[in-house]
């Protein structure tokens, strides 16, 4: 008895039923279609990229001027701010160079304008920045991608498993059907005297198990609608999933793949963050390079709020070298350098670790295979086992507990059949994510 409720459990998954909540029939392309829509986790990947296109936009001003504008009132009496106001509104006078003047001023209002213009010329290490931020960008849409595909394979599994739980609850109603029959056949033996009560029993004993297996089987059928209604991001509190495509029960054989694709999102996605941090890297070096910035001013003073009376401007160009800033620079140089050596190493171990999952894949798509053509000969031998048994105690000539026994066979086989199937088709779809 344990043992096929183990099983039956097993097989089900993530499977189950809820007569009592409306029963809503879709099928696997309507499903791939709202997870790529509304996945959550999808959505995530899809902000991590927009945030590192955002951080790579904001590389533009390595390019783009700076302008920015301001207007600044002031009320003074300090001695050099006084002078320097009347200087910038043009008012100076005689009068003005007096020393009691100068050393005590009146009161003094300036108003001034500013419009202000910086345009960098040349900046070698941000320009490996704005690099290294475009290839950061790059592989998060990769890994977007990647994470889009990785829903899909998951949906797919989903929705097998919901098929694989709809048909053992068929399977096994099927044997509450049988085990009620076969109660009937010996109830009507042991009225006749033909048995006894003991075999009644165990008839009855039986037919307790395949109930209780029946309503786990529809049970799980319930935690299988409420992931596939996660994975499509669909309350699916009052509503049971049913697949309008049943599990079958035949394979198709599929050519093995050995090499890893280079081209695969993910590794692709490795690549290119080892692309950013090697030219952060670079760029680390470059920071001891000179750089050159142009800037100008346009500047307007007057004595009253937003005058224009006076007017100025200044232009020029900066060129500037950090020659020591406390290691700061050869610090940041040694740690871009070991990011960069990390991400090498964890690139090639990813790598290697995904050729061994591969590799896995195949052989378990081999053995898949295998079970599946073991198990159907198997169920085959067991329903002519059970036939067999089922006459000869017709006739008298098996006990009851050999007919339980082998009932029970019967219906194991069948169970681990389905799920032998399940796992190949799974075991397939699995070796086409990893080879794409």
């Amino acid at each position: 008895m344990n043992k096929i409720q183990i099983l039956a459990i097993g097989l089900i998954g993530f499977s189950t039923l809820g007569y009592s909540q409306d029963t809503i029939t879709i099928g696997k392309k309507d499903l791939l279609e709202k997870a790529a829509a509304r996945n959550l986790q999808t959505q995530l990947a899809q902000k991590n990229y927009q945030v590192a296109k955002a951080d790579y936009q904001q590389s533009n001003a390595l390019f783009l001027p700076n302008i920015t504008a301001s207007h600044t009132a002031i009320s003074t009496t300090n001695p050099l701010m006084a002078f320097g106001s009347k200087l910038n509104q043009e008012i100076l006078t005689a009068s003005d160079f007096n020393p009691a003047l100068l050393n005590d001023p009146d009161k003094t209002q300036n108003f001034a304008t500013v419009i202000s213009l910086q345009q960098p010329l040349l900046n070698a290490d941000g320009l490996y920045e704005r690099k290294a931020a475009r290839s950061k960008m790059q592989a998060y849409q990769l890994q977007s991608e990647r994470t889009q595909e990785y829903i899909q394979l998951e949906v797919s599994k989903a929705y097998m498993q919901l098929q694989l739980a709809y048909k053992a609850v068929t399977v096994l109603a099927k044997a509450k059907a049988t085990a009620q029959a076969n109660l009937k056949l010996v109830s009507n033996y042991f009225q006749q005297g033909l048995v006894q009560k003991t075999d009644v029993l165990n008839v009855q004993i039986r037919v307790n198990e395949v109930e209780n297996q029946y309503q786990y089987a529809k049970s799980n059928i319930r935690n299988a609608s409420d992931y596939l209604g996660f994975l499509i991001d669909e309350d699916s509190k009052d509503k049971i999933y049913k697949p309008s495509e049943a599990l079958a029960t035949t394979i198709t054989v599929s050519t093995l793949t050995t090499k890893l694709p280079e081209n695969r999102k993910d590794i692709q996605a490795m690549n290119e963050s080892t692309s950013a941090y090697q030219k952060m890297y670079t760029s680390s070096k470059l920071h001891f390079l000179p750089r050159l910035n142009a800037f100008g001013s346009y500047e307007l003073y007057d004595q009253t709020l937003f005058g224009t009376k006076a007017k100025g401007y200044v232009v020029g160009a900066q060129l500037s070298l950090s020659i020591f800033d406390g290691y700061q620079s050869i610090g940041k140089m040694a740690k871009a350098k070991a990011e960069y050596q990390k991400a090498t190493l964890e690139t090639e171990q990813y790598k290697k670790q995904s050729q061994l999952e591969l590799n896995k894949t195949n052989r378990q798509l081999l053995d898949a295979e295998n079970k599946v053509n073991l198990s159907k000969l198997a169920y085959e031998q067991s329903q002519e086992a059970y036939r067999i048994r089922q006459n000869r105690f017709a006739q008298g000539l098996e006990k009851t507990t050999d007919l339980l026994q082998s009932e029970t066979q019967m219906i194991q086989k069948e169970l681990e059949q389905l799920q032998a199937v399940f796992e190949y088709q799974f075991t397939q779809e699995y070796l086409v994510f990893l080879s794409e």
